[in-house]
């Protein structure tokens, strides 16, 4: 369904979860189902209704970037603290010279496809898409818990491995991924007039941006700033190797580097 045209995608999924959430609301559906008597007396029709909108509602909620837009969140710039993780699928440029430009862009927007869930399972927020890579982020007060962005990461790939076996049908190639975690104070707001969006800007998209090119010097496929980690809760599941402080292009200081694997 995902690879329907935008319409149809929305129409069905408005069709489904309208009847689930009608049927829920004005059915009582979890005590028809087990067999159970009602304890309390039918909502009033109005309450129901009211429900069923409610439920509607949360449902089919505007994206956060469209929300962020509406009620005017960056139309002035200001300061915040976020993580972001550069994501980079590997081989895709000589995956291209064998496959060709379109089956390599239906490779990646199924790679990208499949990551979805777990960025929303892990609370984040895709920031945008460059080429074979994508950029997620989220508030260091909301992805400190539970190393959101490390178990994010990893999800990607438990993901992906999840369905291997379609994606060596289809393109003969299973995805592999490299990424790097830097956090810090950048500056959000809106630009543009006719094509608005919602840009983040300042050093530590440079020095993530940086990190990513690092992972093919390093030979490891997930680097983490010290930076980052440091904003961390719960790393412990979590593999490390300090590799050291390293410099950067860009940057003036060393930055302290630690590779990270997912734990046996």
């Amino acid at each position: 369904m995902q690879r329907a045209p935008f319409l149809v995608t929305f129409g069905l999924k408005w069709l489904v979860y309208g009847v689930l959430i009608s049927i829920v609301n004005l059915r009582s559906l979890g005590v028809l189902v087990l067999g159970l008597v009602a304890v309390a007396a039918p909502l009033p029709v109005s309450v129901a209704l009211w429900s069923v909108a409610f439920s509607f509602a949360v449902a089919f909620a505007a994206p956060r970037t469209l929300g962020h837009l509406g009620f005017g969140r960056y139309h002035q710039p200001h300061l915040e603290d976020r993580f972001f993780l550069f994501v980079d699928i590997r081989g895709s440029t000589t995956l291209a010279e064998r496959i060709g430009p379109i089956a390599v862009h239906r490779f990646l927007a199924a790679v990208f496809s499949v990551a979805s869930d777990p960025i929303a399972d892990h609370g984040g927020e895709i920031y945008q898409y460059v080429g074979d890579e994508m950029v997620v982020t989220w508030p260091v007060s909301a992805g400190r818990r539970g190393a959101r962005p490390l178990a994010c990461f990893f999800a990607i790939e438990a993901a992906i491995e999840a369905v291997a076996g379609e994606f060596e049908r289809e393109f003969g190639i299973v995805p592999r991924l490299r990424a790097a975690l830097h956090a810090g104070p950048v500056i959000g707001g809106e630009i543009g007039d006719s094509k608005r969006e919602i840009v983040f800007h300042g050093a530590v998209m440079n020095t993530a941006a940086r990190l990513e090119q690092a992972t093919r010097d390093l030979d490891r496929p997930f680097l983490v700033s010290a930076e980052a980690r440091g904003r961390l809760d719960g790393t412990e599941p979590y593999a490390r190797e300090a590799l050291g402080p390293r410099a950067l292009r860009g940057r003036e200081a060393p930055v302290e580097i630690y590779a990270l694997t997912a734990a046996r």
